[in-house]
């Protein structure tokens, strides 16, 4: 198996191990992420919470689906980002 399946594989998995960001939480009774709360004022979110407005009354199942959705949309944006770089990279190098 190539190493870039490999890496894809593990991403996906951790894009559906994401809601666990959810569910370990609220079942141990845990507050808030500290570091989300303390940096909060330096950057506003494009998706609050991984959710979308609206959402956060529904329940764990629509915000477990909100938090996958969001890890694709990172993932995706990063992916894009990089190749950008890298082609602007390679045609310097010419």
């Amino acid at each position: 198996m190539k190493i870039t399946t490999k890496l894809w594989i593990g991403i996906v998995v951790l894009i559906i191990l994401s809601p666990l960001g959810l569910i370990l939480p609220k079942h141990f009774k845990a507050g808030g992420a500290w570091g989300e709360a303390k940096l909060s004022s330096l950057w506003k979110a494009p998706l609050p919470d991984y959710a979308f407005k609206g959402w956060e009354e529904k329940g764990l199942s629509h915000s477990s689906i909100a938090y996958i959705i969001s890890a694709l949309l990172g993932i995706v944006i990063i992916v894009i980002a990089v190749w950008l770089i890298g082609k602007i990279l390679l045609k310097k190098g010419d």
